[in-house]
């Protein structure tokens, strides 16, 4: 898969995780279609989703086998690296910490991780 089909992936399953677990109606922002995607979000999303896939990779697929949280712990801290990649000083919420992420996203990372594996097999 391209990065560019993994950007596409990952952005598919953060809409499809905020639209499970986000309570109440979420931000358009939060379920913009691919197509509307800002370009930094796009290379973003390429960025985490090659990380998971290189983390697959070098633990022989046995990075799968880690607890949802340590998934979405992963997604989380890397989707934060690219924060500050792509922002001077990016806005607090961008670059929270895991204890300090809504529960909805902390699940939506996870799902993230857990469909990258589905992909990498």
């Amino acid at each position: 898969m391209s990065r560019t089909e993994g950007a596409r992936l990952f952005r598919e399953a953060w809409i499809a995780g905020v639209r499970r677990h986000f309570p109440g109606e979420p931000k358009p922002g939060y379920v913009t279609p691919w197509e509307e995607t800002p370009e930094w979000e796009r290379i973003a999303a390429g960025a985490v989703y090659e990380q998971v896939k290189q983390f697959l990779e070098v633990s022989e697929g046995q990075a799968g086998r880690l607890s949802r949280e340590q998934k979405g712990r992963f997604v989380a801290t890397c989707w934060t690296a690219q924060m500050y990649r792509h922002f001077e000083d990016p806005k607090p919420g961008y670059v929270a910490d895991w204890p300090d992420l809504p529960g909805w996203q902390q699940e939506t990372d996870a799902d993230i991780f857990e469909e990258i594996v589905k992909d990498a097999d």
